[in-house]
């Protein structure tokens, strides 16, 4: 078995960069399924459940290229929609948390996808209610096989309505606002999140021709719109990571300094 070592008692010093935010890449990679055009996203982190989003990505059939290091670029123009029944795509939304962020993106543009039971880590409840009452108020529809234990999740047209979340969930949010940007009419959302990877995520959609108001708010509106197009999007540092670093600096630190810090997230 692997473990680390730590020996302890020296003070620490240096320049440290911190990663990319994981909860804002799995958003924000999920989203480039919303449109055929390309898609170029910087400072993805290099972490095993992003890795695993991406294989799922190029799976349905998006074009992946690595660019840099953390630079990668998503064409969402050939998606294998009858890859989606597939027993492969069942298996790996299963054993992957973050997959459940694709069911909007697959929901608002092509109006259909199957939902397995998400994988991943077990940290709370973690329930999934926000998004699939969500997606009813759409007017999605789920129909359940038993045999193999998945729902179909499908809609011949989402509706803008008015709904008010259970949670303030912020990938129920995030999952809602990438299928109501399709969704004919207006979209209010109350009790939305209203974190910063979530706001990072309405920017990019907005820069790809979504009409999203109330960005930073709890309260959400959503003009539909037909199509979506291409953009670039540079994710926000883990907020997490550099609250560690400056809690490490405040203990033990003999100056350090962490670079590509968005201070105003910090909350």
């Amino acid at each position: 078995m692997e473990c680390f070592v730590i020996e302890g008692g020296h003070r620490l010093s240096g320049t440290i960069v911190p990663q990319g935010a994981k909860n804002e890449a799995l958003q924000v990679i999920s989203a480039t399924l919303l449109t055929s055009e390309e898609v170029v996203i910087d400072n993805i982190p290099n972490i095993l459940d992003v890795k695993n989003l991406i294989k799922l990505l190029k799976d349905i059939g998006v074009k992946v290229t690595k660019l840099d290091e953390n630079k990668y670029s998503f064409c969402a123009n050939e998606v294998n929609l009858d890859y989606l029944d597939s027993t492969a795509f069942v298996e790996k939304c299963s054993s992957l948390r973050g997959s459940v962020l694709l069911y909007g993106p697959l929901l608002g543009r092509f109006g259909k996808t199957t939902i397995a039971k998400p994988g991943g880590d077990k940290i709370g409840r973690r329930r999934l209610d926000t998004h699939f009452l969500g997606f009813k108020s759409l007017g999605a529809h789920f129909e359940h096989r038993e045999e193999r234990n998945v729902y179909d999740l499908k809609a011949e047209k989402l509706v803008g309505t008015y709904m008010l979340l259970d949670e303030a969930s912020v990938t129920g949010t995030a999952n809602i606002v990438m299928a109501a940007v399709f969704a004919e009419g207006k979209t209010t959302i109350y009790n939305a999140a209203c974190e910063p990877y979530l706001q990072q995520l309405c920017k990019m959609l907005n820069a790809m021709g979504a009409k999203i108001s109330g960005i930073g708010s709890n309260l959400l509106t959503i003009e539909g719109v037909k199509t979506l197009k291409g953009t670039q999007h540079r994710i926000l540092p883990d907020m997490i990571e550099v609250g560690s670093f400056i809690g490490i600096a405040a203990m033990i630190g003999d100056g350090i300094r962490i670079k590509d810090v968005s201070i105003k997230s910090l909350g």
